[in-house]
């Protein structure tokens, strides 16, 4: 067993036990609302499936109004959630050097037209909705919080999703719980609660051959989400995609074009639900190696490395960092993407730089977010990343930009 190859994760996800297989009635959205902090969770099968919930109740409230207002690097699920949802995407650019939306772009982008805002929590680190929620309520548009990537993590000491009108977290691989696939969202407005607990009465099918597909595929992420099950079933399909030269591919940026309704079962929920005693303690262990490992990071001239801001307290799935240049990031990238490290890239693009979003992006001058998609690159931040191997990824870094 000793000579097998390992592979440590791209982001930090709650490793499955055996125990958590067996059956529950335990309620999955029950638990984490509690954990959270927040008002009742709605559970849904994916992430993006939330999100397409959540655009399709609040148009139903403002119906003359069409334009979704996302930051230009983000994942592209968000662009294909706002195509089904028969809305109209239009791109913000990002600040210079970061991944929140830029104040002057977000004032000019946003109208009578404009339904919705998607402050993004890239990466566990909490977004700007300060400013997202001021320059919405010109516009008097509402403000939705993809918190994706941000299980736990919390602003002025609540849970993040709770400032926007609806927020929505992932339960996908990698994202700390997960049950595969699955989502979760949340509202402080009771009718909105309310209304897209409707929403999903009537419009989320029973689906047996989707739910069946989702169990199974649990089962394989309980296997194999460990060092040496990673390098079977995410190591050599990410080397593959590198081989023929597919970096959208390699970090998994490629999707289909619609995204599944269905219900998420009773097996799955009870999965979830076993699992979810250990969450806060795994979060919290999460954050004090990250915490422990920003410094050596800093001490890297030209590299930053983004941080919880003031009043926050992120989640940490990886360690997202900002290189020189992109020549410098794919200097360290060359040494460390297919060395089984956890080094990787977030999302390859900014939105109108994917051709097969093509008929759903609309092309756009966001210099900012190309820069940001050029220059970054993330660290897992794993358990399973001992501190050797994390002073020899900061090694190749610190020779890179030198």
């Amino acid at each position: 067993m000793r000579g097998l190859p390992r592979e440590l994760p791209p982001t930090a996800g709650l490793p499955l036990r055996l125990a958590d297989l067996r059956p529950s009635r335990a309620d999955l959205a029950a638990i984490l609302a509690g954990q959270l902090q927040t008002p009742p969770l709605q559970l849904t099968c994916s992430g993006t499936a939330a999100l397409l919930l959540a655009l399709r109740v609040l148009h139903a409230r403002q119906p003359g109004r069409s334009v979704v207002v996302v930051p230009a690097y983000t994942c592209p699920l968000v662009a294909i959630a706002v195509h089904q949802a028969g809305l109209q995407l239009r791109l913000c650019d990002l600040r210079p050097g970061h991944f929140d939306m830029d104040p002057q772009a977000l004032a000019a982008a946003c109208g009578e037209d404009t339904l919705a805002v998607l402050p993004t929590h890239l990466a566990g680190r909490v977004a700007d909705v300060g400013t997202a929620l001021a320059v919405a309520a010109r516009s008097e548009a509402f403000v939705i919080e993809d918190a994706a990537q941000a299980l736990g993590a919390r602003s002025g000491g609540t849970s993040v999703g709770l400032r926007g009108d609806v927020g929505f977290f992932s339960l996908a691989a990698g994202k700390g719980l997960s049950i595969f696939e699955g989502g979760l969202l949340v509202s402080r407005d009771a009718s909105l609660r309310e209304a897209l607990r409707e929403a999903a009465e009537q419009q989320v099918p029973h689906r047996r051959a989707w739910e069946a597909r989702r169990s199974v595929e649990l089962l394989g992420l309980a296997a194999l989400y460990r060092p040496r099950g990673l390098a079977f079933a995410y190591g050599r399909p990410l080397r593959r995609a590198l081989r023929r030269g597919d970096p959208v591919a390699a970090v998994g940026d490629a999707f289909p074009a619609g995204i599944p309704l269905h219900r998420v079962g009773r097996w799955r929920q009870a999965v979830g639900a076993n699992a979810a005693g250990r969450l806060p303690g795994f979060l919290a262990t999460l954050e004090r190696q990250a915490k422990a490992r920003l410094a050596r990071l800093r001490a890297i001239a030209g590299v930053e490395v983004f941080d919880d801001a003031p009043d926050t307290q992120g989640s940490w799935p990886c360690l997202l960092l900002q290189l020189p240049d992109e020549r410098c990031r794919d200097r360290v990238l060359a040494q460390l993407w297919t060395r089984g490290l956890g080094v990787s890239r977030l999302f390859i693009h900014a939105l109108p730089d994917y051709a097969y979003l093509a008929d759903r992006v609309p092309p756009a001058p966001v210099p900012n977010a190309r820069a940001f998609a050029q220059r970054t690159l993330t660290i897992g931040n794993s358990p399973w990343l001992d501190a050797a191997t994390f002073e020899r990824i900061a090694t190749v870094i610190e020779r890179a930009v030198s």
